[in-house]
């Protein structure tokens, strides 16, 4: 008899951080602070879990109690595709509660869970199709911190020491409010003309320029990154509005890639391609619900053939860039030359992410995603469970 899922916990626990977001949501530096983190465990009746990070907000009592448990205890965990179309079903009546990235956590966590039955790695169990990818470098938002990423001048300086780590692509993110004066097309070439002057040639760039522009704006600053040989925009107006994307891509020989934010899935995904709205599709663990749909929208784009880049870091979307081939780069960051972001936090024994000398990330090895969680650490530390 198959085991069945017998718990389902978060547990929100205490760590140290040394970046914040600002009032727009925006991630920089700081001071070592204290937060809260919290890990959710799927445990069947044999006693093997699956875990994964979670936001303590995504995963309140309330929706576990109304979606998650309802719909899983007393099942088969690896039934993850029935699962996850079950619950995907109860969000058209859960007025926002039950949202995507809640989705995404619960399929993770039953992949993890997966994993550690087979005593495979997920992206073993989802195809594997190779054992590292290489990695580009994603800088945080622009700031106005002092030898931060304040100016072109900052953002080029950076780009030189990301290059001598080791990475062989960078993405920009520049200036956004609430920093004065930002969104800003003159600023935005400027910090993208001073980094492509400072790496040459031989290295790929990105920008996302976060949804903030209007068509126009889109166009000046899209034909401006095609004169600078950048690979692809990302994002630079609302993605609600389809038709202004096919606007764009239409005029622009740069590849526009998208979208990230939409709501819909890879349902919304083959829309923008068969609306002809991007030229590269996006997807990633927390953008669509989790794994499960994450491979659908990878399928999609083979079928079309187009490229399909995977958004965010993490084990869930290393594991898909181990799956596939349809993807250049996994995107590791948020990257600011006042932080460390391989050091290691103490709710961890080691990164998942960690990266050689020549920019490449090897897939781990470990059982199910692959996180070294410090499960001592995270238990002596944990404030409230639920």
């Amino acid at each position: 008899m198959s085991a069945t899922i017998a718990r389902i916990e978060v547990s929100v626990f205490t760590t140290v951080a040394r970046t914040a977001v600002d009032t727009h949501g925006h991630r920089h530096p700081s001071a070592a602070h204290e937060v809260k983190e919290a890990l959710l465990t799927v445990t069947d009746s044999d006693g093997v879990s699956g875990r994964v990070l979670v936001h303590p907000d995504h995963l309140r009592p309330a929706v576990l109690d109304g979606y998650i448990r309802p719909a899983l205890l007393g099942q088969d965990p690896l039934d993850r595709e029935r699962l996850w179309t079950s619950l995907a079903r109860k969000q058209r009546g859960g007025h926002g509660r039950l949202t995507d990235r809640a989705l995404g956590s619960v399929d993770l966590a039953l992949w993890d869970l997966a994993g550690q039955r087979t005593a495979l790695p997920v992206w073993k169990l989802l195809g594997g199709a190779r054992d590292r990818v290489p990695a580009y470098a994603s800088t945080m938002c622009g700031d106005e911190i002092p030898g931060g990423l304040a100016t072109p001048a900052d953002y080029a300086a950076f780009a030189e020491q990301l290059v001598e780590r080791g990475y062989r692509a960078i993405k920009l993110h520049t200036w956004m409010p609430p920093v004065a004066g930002a969104p800003s097309v003159e600023l935005d070439i400027a910090a993208c003309t001073a980094v492509r002057e400072a790496v040459g040639p031989g290295i790929e760039l990105m920008l996302d320029a976060n949804h903030w522009y209007s068509r126009t704006e889109a166009l000046k600053l899209g034909r401006a990154l095609q004169e600078l040989d950048y690979y692809w925009f990302e994002e630079p107006m609302e993605e609600a509005s389809v038709s202004s994307y096919r606007w764009l891509a239409d005029q622009l020989d740069i590849a526009v890639i998208g979208p990230e934010t939409s709501w819909g899935k890879n349902f919304t995904r083959a829309e923008w391609v068969t609306a002809g709205a991007c030229d590269i599709l996006r997807t990633g663990v927390t953008d669509v619900g989790g794994i499960t749909p994450a491979v659908r929208t990878l399928h999609l784009a083979e079928a079309f053939n187009m490229d399909c880049e995977v958004h965010g870091n993490g084990s869930g979307n290393l594991s898909l860039l181990g799956a596939t081939l349809n993807g250049r780069w996994y995107e590791r960051g948020l990257l600011h030359p006042q932080v460390d972001f391989d050091e290691v936090p103490p709710h961890l024994h080691s990164q998942v992410d960690a990266m050689d000398k020549d920019g490449t990330v090897l897939l781990p090895q470990r059982p199910g995603l692959g996180d070294d969680f410090d499960l001592d650490h995270i238990s002596a530390h944990t404030v409230t469970s639920w």
